[in-house]
């Protein structure tokens, strides 16, 4: 079945509908986005630290559940959270407090000294910063994160979308993450066909979440 390109609107209807009309839990479709980029992620770079970067929505939630499934793998995974681990809610809440009981490496990182710190022994950093709902230019935290990331020598790998793209219109902040693989999850982004995404972009490689295949038809074909 071929999946066009989806909308910032219609990714979050993709997963409201499945939420709420296939009766699936959030919980469950953020492990399955998870569980596959990590089979993704040890497929394209099977070797080395993986430093997962972590901010405060559901993608930074998605960074958890990928986590846990590297170290089943057997794989020296570090968790970096770019905010206090106190201001999480929801599935993310969810997914870092079995982190924490699952003994993972967590830290948190909330300025630019610190980030280095944690950056600097990667051999492969997962952006799981900013998710398909961000816009407008990176701030604060956020900035700072890519800014470090970009210059580091490790692979560089976007969950979903790399932070700092919109997934509409395809701007770029200045700072945008700049993955040589981004793992996007139902379908590509609208943002990704426009020109000069590219070097943002990398690789991509599209991951499903197991949302049926008739909600799929109705928003996706």
């Amino acid at each position: 079945m071929k999946i066009r390109a989806l909308s910032r609107d219609q990714v979050r209807s993709v997963d409201q509908t499945a939420i709420e009309e296939y009766g699936m839990s959030g919980l469950v479709l953020m492990e399955n986005a998870g569980r596959g980029a990590a089979e993704v992620i040890q497929q394209n770079l099977a070797s080395g630290r993986v430093v997962i970067l972590c901010g405060k929505g559901n993608n930074g939630g998605d960074g958890y559940v990928i986590a846990r499934h590297l170290d089943l793998m057997e794989r020296d995974v570090v968790l970096v959270s770019v905010v206090e681990i106190s201001s999480l809610s929801g599935d993310a809440a969810a997914n870092t407090a079995i982190a924490t009981r699952a003994g993972l490496d967590l830290r948190t990182a909330t300025t630019r000294e610190e980030i280095e710190s944690s950056l600097a022994e990667a051999d492969v950093i997962v952006d799981c910063l900013l998710g398909t709902g961000a816009t407008g230019p990176l701030r604060g935290i956020y900035s700072d994160a890519v800014q470090v990331a970009n210059r580091s020598r490790a692979a560089r790998v976007a969950i979903d979308v790399p932070t700092g793209l919109d997934v509409d219109t395809g701007d770029a902040d200045p700072n945008t993450f700049r993955a040589e693989l981004t793992i996007t999850f139902v379908a590509k982004k609208i943002g990704f066909e426009f020109e000069g995404t590219q070097p943002f972009l990398g690789d991509i490689e599209v991951v499903p979440i197991g949302v049926p295949r008739k909600l799929l038809h109705e928003f996706c074909s």
